[in-house]
């Protein structure tokens, strides 16, 4: 994580794009704040119950920036060019939490430490326009990058939002399981084996370097 915050250069990447700005992948840096606010803040009703973060304000936004570096999750966005106008944050947890391993467990499914977290969440006007889709094979390599193996949804992803099921099969991602929210909440625990993974990267796809 430190060498990532030391030089995020190694991780960004540039995808071009036909049908709007070019869009910046690179990690999340701690002057980006008040755009993160603006991303948070920016996000309908329906977003939020669907990608729940603790807050959605300037605070919160810079409670994320100021935890680069300093736990197990590596965020990263997705920038316009050349406004500079965040509208994706794409989080990677390296640390499974027990309530996973559990429900992976009763699923026949042992979670490893090569096993890592993914949560995607973009702004409204990027959804539904293949975006997702785009970037999924830089999140994939980010993931080999760090050693990881088998990628799992942070949190799962609710049972009620078909759209978000099919672009994670689209990915490659298994059905592992389901279960109950706290709340009463549905949802599906899904899990992608990088190994296995079939989506061919290619430089349109995946983007280029930024010296590319």
């Amino acid at each position: 994580m430190t060498a990532v915050a030391e030089d995020p250069l190694a991780l960004t990447r540039r995808l071009r794009r036909d049908d709007g700005p070019d869009l910046l992948f690179r990690p999340l840096r701690h002057a980006d704040a008040e755009r993160l606010a603006a991303f948070l803040e920016g996000l309908s009703p329906e977003s939020r119950r669907l990608s729940t973060f603790d807050g959605y304000d300037l605070a919160s936004a810079r409670e994320s920036c100021d935890a680069i570096a300093r736990y197990d999750k590596l965020r990263l966005v997705l920038e316009e060019v050349p406004s500079g106008r965040i509208v994706g944050l794409l989080e990677i947890s390296l640390v499974l939490h027990p309530s996973d391993i559990a429900r992976y467990r009763e699923a026949g499914i042992r979670l490893e430490a090569t096993d890592c977290r993914f949560g995607p969440t973009l702004a409204d006007d990027h959804q539904g326009r293949g975006t997702g889709t785009r970037v999924f094979p830089l999140v994939r390599d980010v993931a080999q990058r760090f050693g990881k193996k088998r990628i799992i949804l942070w949190g799962g992803v609710l049972a009620d939002n078909p759209r978000a099921i099919r672009y994670y099969e689209k990915q490659g991602f298994q059905t592992a399981g389901s279960f109950t929210d706290t709340d009463g909440t549905r949802a599906l625990d899904m899990i992608l084996d990088l190994a296995s993974a079939t989506a061919p990267v290619t430089a349109r796809d995946a983007g280029r370097p930024l010296d590319g």
